[in-house]
């Protein structure tokens, strides 16, 4: 049996650089080590008597603990050179590659920030690949990164699964979680998976990251999925160095909060020692594999050279105490266990030391020669794809005649035949035809089984398709928008539904830091294609205050990548579905749907019983181009009112009303997408017009009425009489006063007027 290790050298004065002591403190151990070696094991032979990992584990283990350490070490001495451009290190955590050796290539990983021992050991598991090479690129920031194309230091791979992200607290953990359950739901609706159907999901984050609101909402899920008998195969490995940058974890409490939770497994094992704790991973692997079942393994590393490099951690803590961590230097143990095995002498393992530092040097030389990305046109290649021709020609390819009438439930029961219809029916007969469409498309949310919705926009889809492809899930939009991405990692198309839009502002970063940011960072290598429909805006009478009637769409708006759609009525909404169904399958965006909730039962125009906002379904062939606006009166050039959503329906009241007053004429234009706006249309009907009013339900500052308004004045187009009306900067209050605070037809009208 091997001893246990000896404290290292005494640590240095105070303001050294303590990469350079954890350096030098492995060489003088491996020098001043006094043990005598035992008979050196065969591969197949224990690494150390009653010890689950064999010599060869050991050894290949050994070195990947080794790249990652020199990893480590290369980004602080380049760093100050700037060759490289990351220092968040991995040392301390190298014990993370038992996790990478016992599970396969194809176990889709999401990792914490601290993985270069796991990709170094994942490296193993194709031939031809290089760990440190490509790392390097990375640490470089270079053009020809394999992972993210030198836009970020990620931990990434495609060949391997290992989805690029720059998630440091936590906020990937619901998506490993969606991809575990997507898993899984791929079998029940007979869609063909691209990893092995009893593949697991690995997630690792730190003890401080355990903590955060999105974590929680991860665990509780899954626990929540257990709960019901479904499967939901993702291990977390919470790798507990007891720290978060310099804010100590409790002694004890990742254990005592997470050991006894139901419906969430519980494995601990020892990351700083490859012997003992390699049987208590595999343990913990071969559970979640088995039973399918939610699993936390809590890993048990340390931190060591600080949060990153520019971490002076001398400076506000004991050197006594930084002392002990060194101490705990998982590569000290390996060191130990090599020598006393006689797998290694002295001088062998600390050539393999030096040999691995040279290596590691040498390709991050190599890799600072190598091209950054020099141009804008370069770092956003990859963050907002578009195809015209193959997006039209998807968005126009109908369902199946046999699958369309299945899904309406006969051929005179199809919308095209029915008599012109609201808003809320239109999207939802749509959205029937998307899943007789897309066998692939999965719609859930709260609500929106049986119910059909708040608004019953949903009514009859899960009767239509079934509880495995409509289906509720527990009131947590994290959850939901988690979920959404693990089907898209899977290559389902999600219809996640947000019930209203003051909701997605609780789960915001899942798109924002997420979703949207997945193309950017994986190079295009991975996408996450859904449609997030989500009710929204307001105007709703006796019905709501804040939560119910939100207009702020700027939460949205400012996302790169994102594509953001607002129909205001039903044969736009249908087209507009299908583009943006369209849009997610050829080119993996990640939509929003706004329904505006206040138009979705409305029927007349201009008077009651008009039915002038009815309209009738487009035929399954039909779809709306990107971008695209819809122009009321296009020939008229006295002013031209731009807007969208409810504004549509006010403005043209209130066009009536301009006309009758001034004998103007009055063009109004829908713009219908909100995100890109399309500022040359905004920009020819401006330019064709002697006046512009911009109408913007949203709230004056930072609305979509800022985003025309440059767009018009960058266009060279300012000296335009221009009069903007929109909705307050306030929170929307309950009843009628809720109507004070956003535009109104008079507001419109009276704009008009001040052009005169």
């Amino acid at each position: 049996m091997f001893t246990t290790v000896p404290s290292p050298i005494p640590a240095r004065m105070k303001g050294l650089n303590r990469a350079e002591i954890c350096d030098v403190n492995f060489q003088e151990f491996v020098r001043a080590w006094a043990g005598r070696p035992e008979a050196k094991p065969a591969d197949g032979e224990a690494i150390v008597e009653g010890s689950a990992l064999d010599a060869r584990g050991f050894r290949e283990l050994f070195e990947s603990q080794l790249i990652s350490r020199h990893l480590d070490l290369m980004a602080r001495v380049l760093r100050v050179q700037n060759k490289v451009f990351y220092t968040i290190g991995s040392s301390g955590h190298e014990g993370n590659a038992m996790v990478a050796r016992l599970t396969r290539h194809t176990d889709p990983a999401f990792l914490h920030y601290r993985s270069g021992g796991f990709m170094a050991e994942r490296f193993r598991k194709l031939p031809g690949m290089d760990p440190v090479m490509d790392s390097a690129l990375s640490f470089a920031a270079s053009k020809d990164d394999p992972a993210s194309g030198g836009r970020h230091k990620v931990w990434g791979s495609k060949p391997l699964w290992v989805l690029p992200q720059t998630s440091t607290i936590a906020s990937h953990l619901p998506k490993a979680l969606g991809t575990a359950i997507a898993i899984e739901h791929a079998r029940r609706i007979g869609h063909a998976l691209p990893v092995p159907e009893d593949s697991i999901v690995v997630c690792s984050f730190g003890d401080a990251s355990s903590n955060h609101a999105t974590a929680q909402t991860a665990f509780n899920a899954a626990a929540w999925t257990a709960y019901q008998k479904l499967p939901a195969p993702v291990l977390f490995v919470c790798e507990d160095n007891g720290i978060g940058i310099s804010v100590k974890t409790p002694d004890g409490w990742i254990a005592r909060n997470f050991a006894h939770r139901p419906d969430l497994d519980y494995f601990a094992a020892d990351g700083l020692d490859l012997a003992t704790g390699y049987a208590d991973v595999k343990r913990a692997v071969e559970h979640c594999r088995r039973t399918r079942r939610p699993t936390f393994l809590h890993l048990r590393t340390t931190r060591i050279m600080g949060h990153a490099g520019t971490d002076f951690e001398i400076e506000w803590r004991p050197l006594e105490e930084l002392c002990a961590v060194e101490a705990a230097d998982p590569l000290l143990r390996s060191a130990a266990i090599a020598l006393e095995s006689g797998l290694w002498s002295k001088d062998t393992l600390l050539e393999a030391y030096e040999a691995m530092r040279a290596r590691c040097m040498a390709a991050a030389e190599v890799a600072d020669r190598r091209p950054r990305l020099a141009s804008l046109a370069d770092v956003i290649a990859p963050l907002a794809p578009y195809s015209p021709a193959a997006v039209a020609a998807e968005a126009t390819r109908p369902a199946s005649p046999d699958a369309r009438i299945a899904a309406f439930g006969g051929e005179q029961a199809l919308p095209e035949a029915q008599p012109r219809r609201h808003l809320a029916v239109q999207i939802n007969q749509a959205l029937h035809d998307l899943f007789a469409k897309y066998p692939q498309a999965l719609l859930f949310g709260e609500d929106v089984a049986r119910k059909g919705g708040v608004y019953t926009v949903t009514k009859g889809l899960q009767k239509a398709f079934g509880g495995r492809r409509v289906f509720n899930t527990l009131l947590d939009e994290t959850v939901i928008l988690g979920l959404a991405q693990g089907y898209a990692n899977m290559g389902m198309l999600a219809f996640p539904e947000i019930q209203y839009l003051a909701y997605f502002h609780n789960a915001c970063d899942q798109i924002r830091g997420e979703a949207a940011s997945l193309q950017f960072f994986s190079n295009g290598q991975y996408r996450n294609p859904m449609v997030m429909r989500i009710a929204s805006l307001g105007y709703q009478r006796g019905f709501g205050g804040h939560f119910h009637n939100d207009n702020s769409i700027t939460a949205l708006r400012d996302i790169p990548g994102l594509v953001i759609g607002c129909p205001s009525r039903g044969d736009d909404a249908a087209a507009m579905l299908r583009t943006l169904a369209a849009l997610a399958v050829v080119d993996g965006r990640v939509c929003a749907y706004l329904e505006p909730i206040a138009l979705y039962m409305t029927k007349d125009l201009h008077e009651p019983g008009d039915g002038g906002w009815l309209t009738a379904y487009p035929p399954p062939d039909e779809a709306m181009a990107f971008g695209e606006p819809r122009v009321y009166a296009p020939q008229a050039c006295d002013l031209v009112v731009l807007t969208f959503g409810n504004g549509v329906p006010m403005s043209l009241r209130a066009a009536r009303a301009i006309e009758a007053a001034h004998g103007w004429k009055v063009r109004v234009v829908d713009l219908r997408w909100l995100l890109p706006l399309n500022e040359a249309e905004i920009a020819r009907h401006v330019r064709e017009c002697a006046r512009v009013i911009v109408v913007d339900e949203g709230r004056r500052s930072a609305g979509v009425g800022e985003g025309i308004v440059t767009a018009i004045t960058e266009a060279g187009l300012g000296d335009r009489p221009l009069r903007r009306v929109v909705g307050a900067d306030t929170f929307t209050p309950l009843a009628g006063a809720a109507l004070l605070g956003i535009p109104c037809e008079s507001d419109i009208v009276d704009a008009g007027a001040s052009l005169i």
